[in-house]
């Protein structure tokens, strides 16, 4: 579980595209938090400029859990920006068997 976490090849069920989820919501809390801070704060600029550099691993890690979760599903990874499609892939079944993105993950 969490082998290669930013890497978009290979396939995740869904426990792990779950837990993915719960830590990005962990962090955006936490993310949230500095820019409350900054807000209110002389060194306003210095968490903003944090903040920004902490956005790109954090969308790196959400799209590439998603198109691991995507391939699965036997899906290319563009479906993910598909409305409400990440609340399926929380909830539905993963191809069983081999397909063009790998071995099953069970």
């Amino acid at each position: 579980m969490f082998r290669n976490p930013f890497s978009f090849s290979g396939r995740i069920r869904r426990t792990e595209y779950g837990l993915s989820m719960i830590i990005c919501f962990v962090i955006n809390l936490f993310m949230q938090g500095i820019v409350g801070v900054a807000a209110e704060s002389d060194a306003a600029s210095a968490l903003l400029i944090l903040y920004l550099i902490m956005l790109v691993p954090y969308f790196w890690f959400i799209w590439a859990q998603g198109a691991k979760r995507c391939h699965d599903r036997g899906n290319s990874g563009w479906f993910q920006i598909i409305p409400f499609y990440g609340l399926w892939m929380l909830f539905a079944e993963g191809e069983t068997d081999t397909n063009e993105y790998g071995n099953s993950p069970k």
